[in-house]
């Protein structure tokens, strides 16, 4: 017999400790390892990790095998290997219907259970008698899985199967919005099942997504129907949260072991290498022991201060667990293979003997894991004292499989019987490789002949739609129809991918479908879902934005294809029939090969096929999807591109008498806003020192032919700014718009619905149409029936038709408000609410205080759109205002995230007050005016509004008259001033557009403001002064003046605060009783559960801070707290106040201080007088100086803490 190698007698020994520590458990039904002897749960996580060795051991008999007997050693373990996975399989597809549920509610009562019986595969406990809501142990099992079968294991049998693990996809591929109980199954470290959205969840889902994407999970046997299919959106969002939210784990870990499953081995879900190296250097720091490292600070499990009768821990008493952490060894073991994988030698060194020194051998030798090291109990206070200098004893599970795996892995890799490669057959290791630079390919593709026509006269050659075929192109909708098709199961009930919407990587694809070949047009492009595509100028800045992220995040073989889309819909022709500027403009510099810093490379769609990327639309061939199916494809493929009706005609027609008597619902859609605006800063729009806007016109009109569709059935409408001007009504007045809608009043009695059927019929102004349109849908309903020009119709048609029109005549006001009663939902809404969320920000809707809604977690697209459609009440221009505002947050958040640095919580209804607000400021008009033209606003404007004030930027607001002659009716033209010839027949309309404040402009203000002392500045007027300098100096004065109001105002609305506040915070709290703001309690036992760095902690302070409604007063308080921290900082540990410290009483004391300093008038300070009794004059003091606020603060401190002080009573104070 020949002998056997020095290599097979050591893969015997591993072989045979594994049998001893491992395998001698699996249960030989199920297949399944259970917890212990004594407990039969078997935990989905554990089973997959104990796993890993077992098939790592395969892998190197399969290797080196020099004999018949390593070779069926080899396959005697990889049928162990394969019985385990298929027994967790099975045990999941038993609870089909809960995954069939969860993939639509993401609820943590659907989910998937974490643990089965090892005995029976059934489950053991109840939906809501544990935390099974983790998704990194699903995204494991299915990373896991594609390994394996990439290693050569046939694992999946059956198509059934194969559409299974297809719905799992669907399952983890939320993960990224999804909060779970995570890999401690704790959820909130409190352990009271909160679930909360953590790094290590999402960082295996996105690399169980992007392992398995395109796999056979047939192996080399396998056809087109066994290839499962991830769309490459979601594991990019998934890197995008993930990369944000490192180091930190979740709202109440701020750092966890765990994380290096996510950088390392098995995840590898991270490319950048920078926040790689920041996460582990924060878990060396903050988590490494002598036994093992902690799971996290504060850990108490299984600790000697645990009360082991109850779960949950009290809040308060986390801080006892704070240096008394169990140390697992396991992560030991991690750190070994991550150096193995890594090539770090001296790290494998290091943690090679540390994982040896805490290892257990029994009586047989065997080298055993335990599952933890805690501190004695008698020891404690030693450990407290000087952490890491006692002793620690060894409990809980001996050995610990998951650790004793990692360990039996690494040493097989050290000895040299696998390579990490080996361990990685699918390379998820190279993640972090440098990628070549991406050329995006962008084919820009006319509507028709005429547009084509147009665009060649500029000596660009484009293709139109027609002429790309064969290849066919479809909007983005229509790619989510038919991926609602991929792993549709009758047989087990499986619905398929929920018809959510389809992301840019995906549509940057071709694909393939038998002998076709199609591509899509992006969702941003769609104007039949949200309104935003119809601005034309928006349209172009997010077709840049778009470039610069295929750019970035483009991972797939071959180019990304990007369609762009000239449509006559968007009107996008101007007065001479040419296309605009904007986007002759933008094609100049695609036709440059460079946009916004990215390489392009523009051509004909043909041209690009040979480079794309292309996916096989492999899962439409499945022949279960049946006869009704292969229709839907089919009218999918074969439909003519939708021909939507022009929606008015620019023939000129002779003038139609008008009736000039109101209607009896005149200006009820004005009525139905609710945006306030502070009466301070609204001034009368007819002062000589403001902006001029030109004058709405009254009664100058142009019938328009009303177009022959059938479709259509409201009358050609004028411009939708000719009608009868009104005085704007107060919206601080919701009882003029209840008068509408409750229906309880004698004069809505006597309203006439005949009489208003009849006005809509001879009405030819849009804004006479959409307010009886807007009374009938509250009042009739959307599907009451009613007659127009003896054309039958429903309410909600003729709203449809409101809303085109608004949009073909970009009155973005009515869009705004017709888009609010049809209930239409910005298709990326829950997207871009969780890009917010995720990235440490809340979010709030509706108007403080009574309206407002916070949303603290991410919400599906419905729930979303629900809660702001609610907060909003019966403003529903401000409903869509508000989506709006949250798609630009989630663009600058991704693109600019400095913009938001020290901003937790984000007040989209103060946001838009404060938008009103600059605008009244700006234009020098009411605040019902300046309301109005802030709903106005086109999306590009409004986006660069809110740019403006988040960065803090100074901005222009300048106006251009939209001239529209009697023959040129329908196009529009830019003028600020008017032709005669053309003055008798016109309409104008005043049109806001912002801009930044030139730099010289800005810095000569601010630098005179410097050099100028407030008392100097009331020195006589020279008398040989221009009139001109004169005016303009008297601007800049009333400028200065309230520079100071106007940024706190902004910064409290934006709830922005200093650097490093938070935590500041929490040492005041540390030294004191607790602090008091405005009635609300902020606790000194805070501390003792939270620790400075936690998320929760800065919530927890921003909630009461948020309770004061008025943000410049808010801001006031952020300064009080600021002057407490800075006291703690410089006291050098002597200070400590055994009592609360009233925050708002410093304020008010500061401000009584002020006010006796400056000697001013009592009836000037009465008149002065702004929110919660601090003079304005106050609210407008710089924070720094000697007559600062921060001075007065401090010197208010003096006065209400006991703080030392000289014999003078003057403060030595450390604060400058």
């Amino acid at each position: 017999m020949r002998n056997r190698s020095n290599s097979g007698v050591r893969l015997d020994y591993y072989q045979r400790l594994l049998n001893k520590t491992i395998l001698k458990f699996q249960n030989p039904v199920t297949g399944l390892l259970p917890s212990s002897e004594e407990n039969s749960h078997a935990w989905v996580r554990d089973n997959v990790y104990a796993i890993l060795s077992v098939w790592a051991l395969a892998l190197a008999y399969r290797k080196t095998a020099d004999l018949d007997e390593d070779r069926a050693k080899a396959y005697e373990l990889e049928q162990s290997v394969v019985k385990l996975m298929r027994g967790l399989l099975r045990c999941m597809m038993s609870q089909v219907e809960k995954l069939e549920k969860f993939k639509h509610t993401q609820h943590v009562n659907d989910c998937l259970h974490a643990k089965y019986c090892s005995k029976t595969g059934k489950t053991v406990v109840g939906d809501q008698a544990w935390g099974h809501l983790q998704i990194d142990a699903t995204s494991l099992f299915i990373l896991s899985l594609a390994q394996m079968t990439a290693s050569g294991l046939q694992i999946i049998f059956t198509l059934d199967e194969v559409s299974f693990v297809q719905n799992l996809i669907f399952y983890i591929e939320t993960a990224y919005r999804t909060p779970d109980y995570g890999i401690w199954e704790r959820g909130d470290k409190t352990n009271h099942g909160l679930p909360e959205l953590n790094s290590s969840s999402i960082g295996m889902a996105k690399a169980a997504l992007e392992a398995i994407n395109e796999l056979d999970l047939f192996g080399a046997r396998g056809g087109p129907l066994s290839v499962v299919h991830v769309l490459p959106d979601e594991a990019q969002q998934c890197q995008a949260i993930l990369l944000s939210m490192l180091p930190r784990e979740s709202n109440s870990k701020e750092i966890d072991a765990a994380l290096l499953t996510v950088i390392s081995f098995p995840a590898f879900a991270v490319d950048d290498l920078e926040k790689v190296e920041e996460t582990r250097e924060t878990i060396v720091s903050k988590l490494e022991g002598k036994y093992g490292f902690c799971r996290f600070l504060r850990d108490g499990y299984k600790t000697a201060r645990e009360d082991p009768n109850r779960l949950h821990y009290e809040p308060w008493e986390l801080q006892v667990f704070e240096r008394i952490e169990c140390q697992w060894p396991m992560f030991f073991a991690f750190f070994v293979l991550d150096g193995l994988f890594n090539g770090k030698e001296e790290q494998v060194k290091k943690y090679s003997e540390k994982l040896e020194s805490v290892m257990l051998k029994t009586d047989e030798g065997i080298n055993m894991i335990p599952e933890l090291y805690t501190v004695q109990k008698e020891k404690v206070e030693q450990e407290y004292r000087n952490p890491n200098s006692q002793k620690r004893d060894p409990i809980g599970k001996l050995p610990h499989r998951w650790g004793q795996s990692l360990y039996i892995m690494s040493k097989l890799v050290q000895e040299g019987f696998l390579s990490p490669g080996e361990l990685d057959p699918l390379n998820r290791r190279l993640v972090s490789e440098p990628k070549p630079d991406i050329v995006v390919q962008v084919v820009i593709l006319a509507e028709d002949d005429y547009i084509q026509g147009k665009l060649l006269e500029h000596d660009i050659k484009v293709q139109t739609m027609e002429e790309v075929r064969p290849l066919q192109v479809f909007p983005a909708r229509v790619l989510t129809q038919i991926y609602s098709l991929l792993g549709k199961n009758k047989k087990l009930g499986l619905t398929g991918r929920p018809k959510n919407e389809i992301g840019l990587l995906a549509t940057s694809k071709l694909y393939t479908f038998h002998d076709q070949i199609l591509a899509f047009i992006p969702q941003m492009a769609d104007e039949h879902q949200f309104y935003l595509p119809k601005d034309t100028h928006l349209k172009l800045d997010m077709f840049a934005n778009d470039v610069g992220s295929l750019s970035s995040y483009w991972s797939s073989l071959g180019r990304p294809l990007l369609i762009f889309p000239v449509s006559s819909n968007l009107n996008s022709l101007d007065v001479g029939h040419n296309p605009p500027g904007a986007l002759i403009g933008t094609i100049r510099k695609l036709q440059s090969g460079y946009i916004a810093g990215t390489r392009v490379h523009l051509g004909n769609l043909a041209d690009f096929v040979t480079t794309s990327c292309i996916t096989k639309l492999s899962f439409l061939r499945d022949p279960s999807h049946g006869e009704e199916v292969k229709n839907m494809i089919g009218d999918i493929f074969n439909r003519a591109p939708e021909a939507r009706p022009r929606l008015l005609s620019s023939t000129r027609i002779k003038m139609r008498p008008r009736s000039h008597s109101k209607s009896s619902v005149h200006g009820i859609v004005r009525r139905s806003r609710s945006i306030q605006v502070d009466p301070a800063q609204a001034k009368d729009h007819e002062q000589e020192n403001g902006v001029p806007i030109p004058p709405r016109s009254q009664d100058v009109e142009f019938p328009i032919q009303r177009p022959s569709s059938p479709s259509l059935h409201l009358k050609g409408s004028l411009h939708p700014l000719t009608y009868s001007h009104q005085s704007p009504c107060s919206s601080s007045s919701p009882q003029l718009f209840h008068f509408f809608h409750q229906g309880a009043t004698k004069q809505e009695n006597a309203i006439n619905v005949n009489e208003l059927v009849e006005q809509l019929n001879n009405s030819e102004v849009l804004h006479e149409q959409a307010d009886i349109i807007h009374y009938l849908y509250l009042h009739k309903g959307p599907d009451w029936e009613i007659t127009i020009d003896g054309k039958k119709c429903c309410i909600k048609e003729l709203l449809v038709e409101l809303y085109e029109k608004a949009g073909h005549w970009k009155h973005w006001g009515l869009v705004r408000h017709t888009a609010g009663l049809l209930k239409k939902r910005v298709e990326e809404l829950a997207l871009a609410a969780t890009d917010l969320l995720v990235r440490q920000k809340q979010l709030s809707v509706g108007l403080p205080p009574d309206r407002e809604r916070v949303i603290m977690r991410p919400l599906p697209p419905d729930d979303l759109a629900r809660i702001i459609f609610d907060a909003c009440g019966e403003d529903l221009s401000t409903a869509s205002l508000t989506q709006e505002l949250l798609i630009y947050l989630a663009m600058f958040i991704r693109t600019e995230p400095k913009l938001f640095n020290e901003m937790l919580r984000l007040r989209v209804g103060l946001i838009i007050q404060v938008m009103a607000s600059e605008l009244a400021r700006t234009l020098k008009c009411s605040g019902d005016e300046a309301s109005d033209h802030l709903l106005n606003l086109s999306p590009f404007e409004m986006k660069t509004l809110l740019h403006h004030i988040l960065s803090g930027k100074e901005f222009i607001i300048s106006t251009g008259t939209l001239i529209r002659p009697s023959h040129e009716v329908g196009r529009s033209k830019w003028s600020t001033d008017l032709d005669s010839d053309e003055h008798t027949n016109v309409e104008d309309e005043c049109r806001l557009s912002v801009s930044t404040k030139k730099v010289g402009e800005e810095a000569t203000e601010f630098a005179k403001l410097s050099r100028k002392p407030h008392a100097k500045m009331q020195k006589s007027i020279p008398r040989h002064i221009d009139p001109t300098d004169l005016e303009k100096e008297d601007d800049q004065e009333s400028d200065r003046q309230g520079q100071w109001l106007r940024r706190r105002r902004l910064d409290g609305a934006l709830n922005r605060v200093p650097v490093g506040f938070y935590p500041r915070v929490w040492k005041v709290l540390k030294m004191c009783h607790g602090l008091v703001i405005e009635g609300q309690h902020l606790p000194h036992s805070l501390t003792r559960e939270m620790t400075p760095g936690e998320f929760k902690f800065a919530l927890h302070v921003e909630m009461v801070l948020n309770k004061i409604p008025q943000p410049e007063y808010r801001q006031l308080m952020v300064e009080a707290l600021m002057v407490l921290t800075l006291m703690t900082e410089n006291d050098n540990n002597k200070l400590s106040f055994p009592t609360l410290i009233h925050v708002d009483k410093i304020v008010q004391a500061a401000n009584a201080i002020y006010l006796k300093d400056q000697e001013i008038p009592s009836d000037v300070v009465e008149h002065a007088k702004g929110a919660a009794g601090i003079c304005l004059h106050f609210y407008d003091t710089a924070p720094s100086g000697r007559f600062g606020t921060m001075s007065y603060l401090c010197r208010a401190l003096a006065t209400i803490l006991p703080i030392p002080v000289d014999k003078d009573a003057n403060v030595d104070c450390a604060i400058s």
